[in-house]
C-alpha cells in the first residue's frame, strides 16, 4: 500500500509524524505537506506564483508556503512515483466536525486526492494529547480498505475522541451536524495604531442529533463520515426549475 499522506498543520505537526510513523509498519508512506501551519485553507490552489519544496533526510517532503491542496496536487502528479494507491490527510489538531469541513484543510486535502481519482480519508482528533489513538483507528481503516475496497467513490471524514484507545467504544457512521453561525471578530491595534482583525472561534453547536458525528465524538466514538465533492442540490433541481418558469427567465 502506497500512502500519500498530508494534512494542514504543517510538517512538523505531531499529528502528521505520529500517524507516518504508525503507518511505515505496513505501507510505504510519502509525506507531502506545507512547510507551516495552513489550517482553514479550505481548497485553495496556489495559481499566482511558483511552488518550491524541501525534502528532509527521511525523504518527507514539506512545500513552501503550500496549501494542502497544494500539496496533495504535486503529491500525485509529480513527487510520488509511483503514484499513491490512497490519500490520507491528518491527524488533525482539533475536529473537524459538522460546517468545520467547508473551512478545513484536513479535509479539503482528502477531497483533492478523490478529486484526482483515489481514496481519501481526513483524520482528525478531538483534542491534542493522543495522537497515537487516532493513528491506530487509522491503521484500522486502512487494514480493512486494503482487505476489502470501499467502492463508495466518497471521502471517509473520520474524527477521532482525544482518549487512550482502550475508552474508545468503537465505531459510528454518521452525518455532519453544524453550528451556529460565527460571528466573533476580535479588533486590535497595531503599534502604529491600525486596527487589526482576528476571525473569532466557530460556533457553538446548532444540530448535535444523535445521528451527528458531534454526538458520535461526544459520546466516545470514532465518527465515520462519508463526504462527496459533488456540491449539486439534486432535491432542489426541480424546484429550481419550477421557479425559473414562473418568473420568465427559461422556458420549459
Amino acid at each position: 500500500m502506497r500512502v500519500l499522506l498530508s494534512n494542514d498543520d504543517g510538517y512538523h505537526a505531531p499529528g502528521i509524524q505520529t500517524l507516518a510513523a504508525a503507518l511505515r509498519a505496513f505501507a510505504q508512506v510519502q509525506i507531502v505537506a506545507p512547510d507551516r501551519n495552513r489550517s482553514g485553507a479550505s481548497n485553495s490552489l496556489t495559481l499566482e506564483m511558483p511552488l518550491r519544496t524541501f525534502t528532509y533526510p527521511d525523504g518527507g517532503i514539506a512545500v513552501q508556503m503550500g496549501t494542502p491542496t497544494d500539496c496533495v496536487y504535486l503529491g500525485v502528479n509529480a513527487l510520488m512515483k509511483p503514484a499513491p494507491d490512497i490519500v490520507i490527510s491528518g491527524i488533525n489538531a482539533g475536529p473537524n466536525l459538522g460546517d468545520d469541513v467547508l473551512y478545513s484543510g484536513t479535509v479539503a486535502a482528502a477531497m483533492e486526492g478523490r478529486h484526482l481519482g483515489l481514496p481519501a480519508i481526513a483524520v482528525s482528533l478531538n483534542g491534542h494529547q493522543h495522537y497515537d489513538t487516532a493513528a491506530a483507528v487509522t491503521c484500522q481503516l486502512l487494514c480493512a480498505l486494503t482487505r476489502e475496497p470501499l467502492r463508495t467513490g466518497r471521502i471517509l471524514n473520520v474524527n477521532v475522541p482525544d482518549l487512550p484507545l482502550d475508552e474508545i467504544k468503537g465505531f459510528r457512521v454518521t452525518r455532519c451536524g453544524c453550528r451556529h453561525p460565527s460571528d466573533k471578530v476580535i479588533p486590535q491595534q497595531d503599534p502604529r495604531g491600525h486596527t487589526l482583525y482576528w476571525i473569532g472561534p466557530p460556533g457553538d453547536k446548532l444540530d448535535a442529533g444523535p445521528d451527528t458525528d458531534f454526538a458520535a465524538v461526544d459520546e466516545g466514538f470514532v465518527s465515520v463520515t462519508a463526504l462527496h465533492v459533488d456540491l449539486t442540490a439534486h432535491a432542489a433541481h426541480n424546484k429550481l426549475s419550477d421557479w425559473l418558469e414562473r418568473v420568465g427567465v427559461i422556458n420549459g
